[in-house]
């Protein structure tokens, strides 16, 4: 599956940090993921999915700055919310997208002070993005992707009526769930919150990414009109 019309900006800082080749992850979710559907995604750790996240959460706001934050995005603890920040400077940095992350450690006051100012997309754990909602922190109304990082750790800490009352107070948006495997608790999240999702397993993921194209080589099939 080719990564169509990729963003010029995605491109150019994904070629000078050295991704010039899109994995089988990338491959098949690409074009799922920009169609708006929500998603359940089944990878082994080390496979890529914060970059995966990142790339498409780019390609998909990108162009399109408002106030409110248009991309959620939870993520386990204060060390996931900063290695998430530092990818998507890496690789936003040709784009003019603004990300800010938030975690139990912060300051309230200024994280709301910031975030009030505008960002695109918000990251932050369970714990901080539920206070921070309770106490109108911020604004779900322009949300265009709510997405579960390594949901299984997530889960076990039981932050599920956390992610849910966040998840019921968004009227319309993409959900997608990211998991290393698949558990009661994952399963019964992803009833609740995900609305006819697709699934993807890349289980066998070490034998599978083998098989990857270049960005530039499936941007110029693109142009050339091969889909």
């Amino acid at each position: 599956m080719k990564l169509k019309k990729i963003n010029e900006g995605l491109k150019e800082s994904l070629i000078a940090n050295g991704l010039t080749e899109a994995n089988a992850m990338q491959q098949e979710t690409f074009s799922t993921l920009k169609s708006g559907a929500d998603c359940l995604i089944l990878a082994p750790a080390g496979s890529g999915k914060t970059t995966t996240i990142v790339i498409n959460v780019i390609q998909q706001l990108v162009k399109e700055g408002e106030q409110s934050p248009r991309a959620l995005i939870i993520v386990e603890d204060k060390a996931k919310v900063l290695a998430m920040e530092a990818l998507f400077e890496k690789y936003g940095k040709h784009t003019d997208i603004s990300v800010y992350g938030v975690h139990d450690k912060g300051d309230m006051e200024y994280d709301k002070n910031y975030i009030s100012g505008g960002v695109d997309v918000l990251i932050g754990t369970p714990n901080k993005l539920s206070e921070m909602f309770t106490t109108a922190g911020f604004n779900v109304n322009r949300l265009k992707m709510f997405i579960l990082d390594d949901a299984d750790p997530i889960l076990k800490l039981r932050h599920e009526t956390k992610i849910m009352r966040i998840s019921n107070s968004i009227i319309k948006t993409q959900r997608i769930i990211f998991t290393e495997q698949m558990t009661d608790r994952i399963e019964s999240l992803a009833d609740k919150m995900l609305v006819e999702p697709f699934e993807f397993d890349f289980e066998d993921f070490e034998e599978e990414n083998e098989e990857v194209e270049d960005f530039e080589e499936q941007e110029g099939d693109e142009e050339n009109g091969n889909n």
